[in-house]
């Protein structure tokens, strides 16, 4: 292996961190924008009408806003705000595990809503592998360039 490979690695690794983050990012600010300019269309999905529900729902969009506004700096430079990225995937942790909870505490019956439920799930659920998984990637990487390239032939070996 030569010394380059682990150089290209590292920046591919960075890449990765900055495209997952950015798609997460983009797909959650587009969601919170919809719910926060036309919440009557997506009230319906949580079992919510009327005024009351176009407010819940724009709610919801400006708490997603709020939320994704660790993104950014990341998505700019994933190692500079290394410890900004965990942040972001403890976020991400919690909206899955609060989606779930909410979801298995809902009585049958209400099929719009643990279907809203379940695609928040999902998509939350891949975001958080997807970003994990680069995270780790970047870490490694990283872990790698600090070793004497003696050390880094004997790991990848």
């Amino acid at each position: 292996m030569s010394k380059r490979e682990p150089v290209r690695s590292r920046k591919a690794a960075g890449i990765a961190a900055r495209a997952v983050v950015a798609i997460v990012f983009v797909l959650n600010v587009q969601c919170a924008v919809s719910f926060v300019l036309w919440p009557e269309a997506y009230a319906g999905g949580f079992e919510l009408a009327g005024v009351p529900g176009a407010a819940a729902v724009r709610g919801l969009g400006v708490a997603f806003l709020m939320w994704n506004a660790t993104y950014p700096a990341v998505i700019a430079d994933p190692r500079r705000f290394r410890a900004l990225y965990a942040v972001v995937l403890v976020q991400q942790a919690v909206g899955l595990a609060g989606e779930l909870w909410i979801r298995s505490t809902l009585p049958a019956g209400h099929a719009a809503l643990s279907a809203s439920i379940e695609r928040f799930a999902a998509f939350d659920a891949v975001g958080l592998v997807l970003m994990a998984a680069a995270f780790a990637w970047m870490l490694l990487g990283d872990r790698t360039k600090r070793m004497p390239s003696s050390r880094v032939q004997e790991n990848l070996e």
